[in-house]
């Protein structure tokens, strides 16, 4: 199946390029979001596409923004393409299964990171000092634990080649408006917790996830992504054991080999081994399989 890592060679119009999307304005306020198969870690993107990958995201969050609808409006519409203009028309077949046709939404410039287990950056400032993004958590926690209960840590939102940065529920308040900031709050929390209870029953515990809100006609809505590999942590259900690094179906044996290499997180990204990624695409794939059953 043929990959994707870039439209800018068969579209004349330049794409909003974000880390891994590109998104092309439509008539009627709407959007093309097209997932390619480029991969990032450390909000740097690899040179190398992994195969599938775009169609792995996209079909995931058909599934989970179909079933979280009754929790938080998204600003999915369809992925019926034929009614693109004749410009993307050459190249439907590729488009298929990888784009779809959303809202347009003034994206909220802060990310919302949903834990209920401590993993990741979470776990190296809890190490440091017993909080994770400002949040006090009870002592004696290890790697992998899962939390009394899920937290909102909020984030910046970064342009390509620039870092997310970690930052308090105060600053965030401050960045969005406080109403706005408990709406963004409850929502994402109502969301992972109806997403993690359904992922148990599948065998995939959702150790973290990072959503994104926009507004949409006065409202905020979910945008971009929903529980993806690239947004999410999924581990085995029957191989989790806190006190070590847990098996995953997402990126983090990508991050993992990058941690290796001594490379400094900033571009360009060491070249990724064959291996690496086809690992890479593999766990998309199981994680997709086991989730939506397809």
């Amino acid at each position: 199946m043929e990959t994707l890592y870039t439209t800018d060679e068969w579209f004349p119009k330049r794409p909003l390029r974000g880390k891994v999307r590109e998104t092309y304005p439509l008539e009627g306020n709407r959007l093309l979001i097209v997932a390619t198969d480029r991969i990032s870690a450390f909000d740097v993107v690899a040179l190398k596409a992994v195969p599938s990958k775009g169609r792995v995201l996209t079909e995931m969050s058909f599934f989970w923004f179909a079933l979280t609808q009754e929790v938080v409006e998204n600003h999915f519409l369809t992925r019926d393409l034929s009614s693109l203009p004749a410009e993307f028309r050459p190249r439907l077949e590729l488009l298929k299964g990888r784009s779809m046709i959303v809202k347009r939404a003034e994206v909220v410039p802060i990310e919302c990171v949903v834990r209920g287990y401590l993993a990741g950056s979470g776990l190296k400032e809890y190490q440091q000092s017993g909080t994770v993004c400002g949040i006090q958590l009870p002592g004696g926690l290890k790697e992998g634990d899962r939390l009394p209960q899920p937290i909102l840590t909020p984030a910046t939102k970064a342009m390509v080649g620039l870092h997310d940065e970690n930052i308090s529920p105060e600053r965030a308040k401050e960045i969005v408006g406080e109403d706005e900031y408990l709406f963004m709050e409850d929502r994402s929390l109502a969301v992972y917790e109806m997403a993690a209870d359904y992922a148990r029953t599948r065998g995939i515990i959702i150790a973290d996830t990072k959503l994104e809100f926009g507004w949409y006609d006065g409202r905020l809505i979910l945008v971009d992504e929903v529980l993806t590999p690239d947004s999410s942590r999924f581990w085995p259900v029957d191989d989790w054991l806190p006190g070590r690094a847990q098996r995953s179906f997402d990126k983090q044996p990508l991050r993992d080999y990058l941690e290796s290499t001594g490379w400094d997180k900033q571009p360009p990204m060491p070249p990724l081994p064959d291996e690496v990624v086809a690992a890479t695409s593999s766990r998309y794939q199981t994680a997709q399989r086991m989730l939506t059953g397809t």
